[in-house]
């Protein structure tokens, strides 16, 4: 494996995390509306939480790609979503 295949390897790997980081945001906008942290802080944070379920998911398991890791993922980012915009305090 070249460096170059390890990279794009690496990228493919992170990247179901990252996306979720970029639009759990604007999904949390949407739905619960504005306010809770600011924007690129809960990407960031977004980010971090999905790299590490991403991770687990394959220490766990073995190999990357299983559907419950996926599903993971989507619970945490909406936890995360949730807790960012403190909606235990919300009406």
């Amino acid at each position: 494996m070249t460096f170059w295949q390890l990279i794009l390897h690496l990228f493919n790997f992170v990247l179901p995390a990252l996306a979720m980081a970029v639009l759990m945001p604007w999904a949390g906008r949407w739905v619960m509306g504005s306010g809770g942290a600011p924007l690129r802080r809960r990407m960031a944070i977004h980010a971090v939480a999905g790299v590490l379920v991403l991770v687990a998911g394959l220490v766990v398991q073995g190999h990357d790609g299983k559907m419950s890791t996926y599903m993971l993922l989507v619970l945490v980012a909406a936890t995360v979503e949730w807790a960012l915009h403190r909606g235990w305090a919300q009406k």
